[in-house]
């Protein structure tokens, strides 16, 4: 039972959600009370969120945060036809408003109709300045019947759209196709769903209403089909036009066209209701019902994400130079953001995270101040500023982008957890012509796989991938195994994408207590290895086998240490390891503390049998030096400013590595190194691999392994060009920085950019 406060939480905002319907059912409001317009403007990162601006008596000005509550922007949010206020911000958090400050010192129960409603000084009566205006964050979720009423007789273009909802409704031949790119656009007000008159609409508006259902492109239509249908379809047109500049995250953020005179048929007799065709990104290629053929991989190589806990989120990364870095948040906004997720194959963004919202990243930070008119074809293309440093990791630009409705959601569902976050997993698969759930084999059941199934059902990160499942009872009817021999990339964006069995099953232990589940989650740890730790401490050591017997007996070196004999020498490769947690959840071990193995060479418990791989290669991939799978006991060894140390590995202790914090392994400490002795001289590749049987689920994979290059003469080794993840320099393409852009170029059209900078010549045209 949910605790009082709580309880009443509730009932206030159905109260208040009534008391709006009521306000919307009778307009009129009690005599001599003022009539305003809001809408909310300025710097967002959201478009539900901005500066609070009044339309009073013929001109626009804000609201001062004194006396400002949560009462007050439930009352601002509710007008503007949300459900709820989030949160509210003083000091001009959205920037400064122009013209006059109209409301002063309000003071509102939350049951008003309009803010003009609430107690104040009186319009214009304010000692404020415009660094004092306020701002507020409304909830996503729109009122059920809210309708748009416009107070104002003229200066209608100055609002911004305010509907209940907004769809693209397919003709009868296209609502097969997913995603759904093409079909009458219609906004909901009034609790009625209407058509947009096309006399006034233009490429931008389709623009935009292509963002805002994921997709990064529009374009032209067939019209004589829309010509025939219309002839046979009765009408209802909404009462405005829309006039977006092309840059708006959604429907929202456009302003009102001129008013639609309603004459019933004769209404729009020159046009047609709107409709709009949109421009799929690559990975969203359309297809039937199934969904799609191929598993997401973003092809563009020059502007990454992630972090991100679901398809289209992630932290922000660019190509520079060859090397992966951040980008600042200074100034970052939906502009900027928007670009980012267009040029990835996705619409518009929802939201532009700033402070490192979706984890920190490693390396350089490559762009701050980043300003976008939001039609570039790339971030590289937005200006920036080069010239500003002193940004950290901690200020780390991350993205929301809207993505295509797939329908994912409506093929797997977890069941008998007992939150919606963990469950057994079912499937909805086909049998003997018709559609049955069903259960997945849990035979090489692990994280990667349950990672799927949670970004598929839009839950997160994995948790913990079971492979039984008793203590969950799910629904009788399920218990048949439907899929079966499941190995994922992790790159899949569903389950069926993955490699299995299809119509032949194999699975002897069967479904019921045996099926898969997993457990889902928000947040998830992100180990990351410090590469230049490791290719500033490395080196060479000969050890005498008599101080190297408890290492051997924990197979800390190569199979002919089996025969040395007590007086000969091991050649040692050294390096110390400093492994970060950038994520946003603490890395813990998956071991319980009673299964944790006493290790007499450390002389403490370690908590994961097999954390790190240890690797010397030639350049083909071949082990020359036996692989060392080294386990840790895992520490905070030190933290960022700020933090605390949790984990400690004396006296058996809590084990784990707490965010912002980092485990450091000596190079000193026995096992953290790889037997070279029967190595012969030449050039090779050392890795390390961190996680490497993914026991604990992270939200990124691909930052868990780390190259470097080697040379060994005999007698001493370099290590040089360290680098973590996958090689940049495969891709065929780079970054480079021109008066405060980055370009892409071909690697000859870099030494080109280079030589002609050296002419002081001016940016090439890559």
């Amino acid at each position: 039972m949910p605790p009082p406060c709580s309880l009443l939480c509730r009932l206030a905002t159905l109260l208040c959600v009534w008391a709006l319907c009521q306000a919307q059912s009778d307009t009129k409001l009690p005599p001599g009370t003022p009539i305003i317009q809001l809408r909310l403007a300025g710097d967002k990162h959201k478009h539900y969120e901005g500066r609070v601006e009044v339309y009073y008596n013929g001109e626009w000005g804000t609201v001062c945060d004194d006396d400002f509550s949560i009462h007050a922007a439930n009352v601002v949010c509710r007008e503007l036809g949300y459900v709820e206020a989030v949160s509210w911000s003083p000091s001009s958090k959205y920037g400064k408003g122009e013209g006059r400050i109209w409301l002063d010192n309000v003071h509102c129960s939350g049951l008003e109709r309009t803010l003009a409603q609430c107690e104040s000084n009186g319009f214009g009566v304010s000692d404020c300045k415009h660094s004092e205006d306020v701002g507020v964050v409304c909830s996503q979720r729109r009122i059920a019947g809210f309708k748009f009423i416009s107070t104002l007789t003229d200066n209608v273009e100055s609002l911004n759209v305010q509907v209940e909802d907004v769809r693209i409704r397919a003709i009868s031949s296209q609502r097969k196709r997913v995603p759904m790119t093409e079909g009458y656009l219609e906004v909901k007000d009034g609790g009625k769903w209407r058509q947009i008159c096309d006399l006034e609409w233009t490429e931008m508006n389709s623009r935009v209403i292509c963002g805002m259902y994921g997709f990064p492109g529009e374009k032209r239509y067939n019209t004589k089909v829309y010509k025939l249908l219309s002839k046979r379809r009765k009408k209802n047109y909404w009462g405005f036009g829309v006039n977006c500049t092309g840059n708006e995250a959604s429907l929202h953020g456009c302003k009102l066209g001129h008013k639609v005179e309603l004459r019933g048929n004769a209404t729009c007799e020159k046009g047609l209701p709107v409709v709009v065709n949109c421009v799929p990104g690559r990975a969203f290629a359309p297809s039937h019902a199934q969904g799609f053929s191929k598993a997401y991989r973003v092809e563009q190589p020059l502007v990454r994400l992630r972090g991100g806990a679901n398809i289209g989120e992630g932290r922000v990364e660019v190509l520079k130079n060859g090397e992966w870095g951040t980008v600042c948040d200074d100034s970052w906004n939906l502009e900027a953001a928007t670009v980012v997720c267009r040029e990835l194959g996705f619409g518009s963004a929802k939201e532009a995270l700033a402070g490192g919202k979706l984890g920190q990243g490693m390396g350089p930070v490559h762009m701050n101040e980043v300003k976008c008119s939001g039609f570039e074809k790339s971030l590289t293309e937005c200006y920036f500023n080069r010239d500003a440093l002193g940004c950290s990791h901690e200020e780390d630009a991350a993205v929301r982008c809207n993505v295509p409705a797939m329908g994912f959601q409506n093929r797997l569902r977890l069941s008998g957890g007992r939150n919606p976050f963990e469950g057994r997993v079912e499937v909805l698969a086909e049998k003997n012509g018709s559609l049955v759930w069903g259960t997945v084999c849990s035979d090489s059941w692990g994280t990667i796989e349950a990672t799927v199934v949670c970004r598929q059902l839009g839950l997160g990160f994995a948790n913990n991938a079971f492979q039984e499942t008793w203590y969950w009872p799910g629904d009788v009817s399920a218990d048949d195994v439907v899929m079966s021999g499941v190995r994922c990339s992790g790159t899949e964006m569903t389950l069926a994408q993955c490699l299995h069995h299809g119509k032949h099953l194999d699975c002897p232990r069967g479904g019921g207590r045996f099926a898969a589940g997993v457990s889902c989650s928000e947040t998830a740890p992100d180990l990351v290895l410090n590469a230049q730790v490791v290719e500033h401490t490395t080196y060479l050591e000969d050890r005498p086998m008599y101080i190297l017997q408890c290492a051997n007996e924990e197979h800390c070196l190569s199979s002919s240490a089996a025969a040395a004999t007590s007086s000969s020498y091991r050649r040692l490769l050294r390096f110390s390891s400093q492994i970060h947690n950038n994520g946003l959840t603490d890395f813990r071990p998956r071991a319980a503390h009673n299964s944790w193995i006493w290790h007499e060479c450390h002389r403490h418990y370690h908590s994961m049998e097999v954390f790190t791989h240890y690797d010397l290669l030639s350049f083909n991939g071949t082990k020359v030096a036996e692989g060392h799978k080294a386990s840790f006991c895992l520490e905070d060894t030190q933290c960022e400013e700020g933090i605390e140390k949790r984990y400690e590995c004396a006296n058996f202790g809590q084990q784990g590595i707490t965010v912002g914090c980092w485990d450091t392994y000596r190079h000193d400490i026995d096992c953290q190194w790889i037997d070279v002795t029967d190595v012969v001289p030449g050039d090779y590749i050392f890795q390390v691999v961190i996680n490497p049987n993914f026991e604990v689920a992270e939200s990124d994979y691909t930052n868990n392994v780390m190259k470097c290059r080697c040379r060994y003469d005999g007698h001493r080794i370099w290590m040089y060009n360290c680098y973590i993840g996958e090689r940049p320099e495969i891709t065929g393409y780079n970054i480079i920085e021109c008066d405060g852009h980055l370009s892409c170029s071909k690697p000859f059209c870099l030494w080109m950019t280079t030589f002609q900078r050296g002419l002081n010549s001016k940016k090439i045209n890559a």
